[in-house]
């Protein structure tokens, strides 16, 4: 069985940071590209980052601004996303998701919520 879990979410202050985890588990982790993804309340999907299977090349949305980096751990079946000097803005629910092909979001994780707050 397929499974992709996040954790890490939670409430944190503007400016603040959070590091989102997602361990993996049911396919072979280092086969496939993994992304985050997220949803801001009452809007649609946004992708966020993206990493290729080995680490090697990495993608983000232009609204990140460089606030963001994402990286795997291929031993641990597992995908970070490091999130710095967070705004109001990011606030959504954050998914994790694999894709064996480009541009592909075969596997999605029930999400963990990001609220930015003072």
């Amino acid at each position: 069985e397929v499974q992709l879990v996040e954790s890490g979410g939670g409430l944190v202050q503007p400016g603040g940071s959070l590091r989102l985890s997602c361990a993996a588990s049911g396919f072979i982790f280092d086969d496939y590209a993994m992304n985050w993804v997220r949803q801001a309340p009452g809007k649609g999907l946004e992708w966020v980052s993206v990493i290729s299977w080995n680490g090697g090349v990495t993608y983000y949305a232009e609204s990140i601004e460089g606030r963001f980096t994402i990286s795997r751990d291929n031993a641990k079946s597992t995908v970070f996303l490091q999130m710095n000097s967070l705004k109001s803005e990011d606030t959504a629910v954050y998914y994790c998701t694999g894709g064996y092909h480009a541009d592909a979001y075969d596997y999605w994780g029930q999400g963990t919520q990001v609220t930015v707050s003072s």
